[in-house]
């Protein structure tokens, strides 16, 4: 049985500083920098809206991310992550796109869809972690259990974010592919 596991992961902030993506393939690591999104306000107009919600075969697998990371944010000492279904939809449209085909498992296109985002969701920050992985019996704790042990990834994950939206798509190959945003909202002063 073959398994494999990669995981990447962006951070977008509010100040004018770059994301590090880290994609980790096996025992190999590439860096990359890329451009952050900045807040709703500086989002272009011209976003694609969110499409409507629409159910996900693998929205239990979705549902366990989202339980797994909040246990964990809960254990140190963090308030748990808000699911919320549009970015999700955001996170599930990827995750589908990589599994298909249609785009390669990389963070390609995360300025649309933090602008997607923010068509529905003043933010202030939005991050993204992937994973991908194939032949394991619970990929969900697979793909968790890499993204707490990868630094890059962790940060994500205890990050001051305040919702959550998570997309999980599976192809004919049984590979899977994992999309979870990290939103942190721009409230009102």
């Amino acid at each position: 049985m073959v398994r494999s596991t990669s995981f990447a992961r962006v951070t977008a902030l509010l100040v004018g500083a770059v994301g590090l993506v880290a994609i980790a393939s096996c025992q190999e690591v590439t860096y990359e920098v890329l451009p952050q999104l900045r807040s709703t306000e500086q989002a272009e107009q011209a976003a694609s809206p969110l499409t409507g919600q629409t159910s996900s075969p693998y929205a239990e697998l979705e549902q366990a991310v989202h339980a797994q990371i909040n246990q964990y944010r809960v254990e140190q000492g963090l308030s748990p992550l808000e699911f919320n279904a549009e970015i999700s939809e955001v996170a599930r449209q990827h995750s589908q796109a990589m599994a298909e085909g249609q785009a390669a498992f990389s963070h390609d296109g995360f300025e649309q869809r933090g602008q997607a985002i923010a068509q529905k969701i003043p933010y202030r920050t939005v991050a993204e972690n992937l994973a991908f992985n194939q032949g394991f019996s619970d990929p969900v704790t697979q793909a968790v259990k890499g993204w707490i042990d990868s630094p890059g990834h962790h940060a994500n994950i205890k990050g001051d974010f305040d919702m959550t939206g998570i997309g999980v798509a599976k192809n004919e190959q049984g590979e899977y592919y994992l999309t979870q945003l990290f939103v942190k909202r721009l409230l009102p002063f």
